[in-house]
C-alpha cells in the first residue's frame, strides 16, 4: 500500500477539540466535519487540503475525548494519512475503526511543511522527496490494511461475513 501527498505540518497533543470542535459534533456528515477540520488551530486548513494530502505531527496526536468525529473531519477534508511520532490511543483505534490511515514514525520532526512523501505502509518507509531522506516507521499490519481498504472496520467485518 502505497500512499503519496504534501505535507501538512503540526505539533505536538494536537487535541480533538483543534482536530473538529465540539459545537460540530451533532454531526457524521464526514464531508461537512472535513469542511470544519482544524479550524480553531489553523483557519482555512479544510480549504487549503487536496485530496490525498498528509498530515504530520509530533507526540500525542489525537488526544482528548473519545470521538469518531475527529477521524471522519480529516478524512472527510481529504487527508489520506496522518503520520506522529506517537497517538493517543483512542483516536489510533478510532482511526483505524472508521479507515484513516495512521503510521507512528519517531522522525517527523524532520519532515517539514509542503513536503512530498511516498510512504510504503507494508514496508514501513517514508520517503521525503524534497530532503531525499528515507524514515523508518511501525509496520503497518497486514489486517489493519485490509480494515483500511475496506473502509474501516464495520465494511471489513460485512466483507468478511460475505466470504
Amino acid at each position: 500500500m502505497i500512499i503519496k501527498g504534501k505535507v501538512h505540518k503540526f505539533g505536538d497533543n494536537i487535541n480533538t477539540d483543534d482536530i473538529i470542535a465540539a459545537k460540530y459534533l451533532d454531526s457524521q456528515d464526514h464531508i461537512f466535519l472535513g469542511s470544519k477540520a482544524m479550524e480553531n488551530i489553523d483557519p482555512g486548513f479544510s480549504k487549503r487540503v487536496q485530496k490525498g494530502e498528509i498530515i504530520v505531527a509530533g507526540k500525542n496526536f489525537g488526544c482528548g475525548s473519545s470521538r469518531e468525529h475527529a477521524p471522519w473531519a480529516l478524512k472527510g477534508c481529504g487527508i489520506s494519512i496522518v503520520i506522529a511520532e506517537s497517538f493517543a490511543r483512542i483516536f489510533y483505534r478510532n482511526s483505524i475503526n472508521v479507515g484513516l490511515v495512521i503510521m507512528v514514525c519517531s522522525q517527523t520532526s524532520k519532515i517539514n511543511a509542503g513536503d512530498n512523501l511516498k510512504v510504503d505502509l507494508t514496508q514501513g518507509l517514508i520517503y521525503d522527496q524534497e530532503l531525499k531522506k528515507e524514515f523508518k516507521s511501525e509496520t503497518f499490519p497486514s489486517f489493519m490494511q485490509e480494515i483500511i481498504t475496506s473502509g474501516g472496520l464495520i465494511n471489513w467485518i460485512k466483507r468478511k461475513k460475505k466470504k
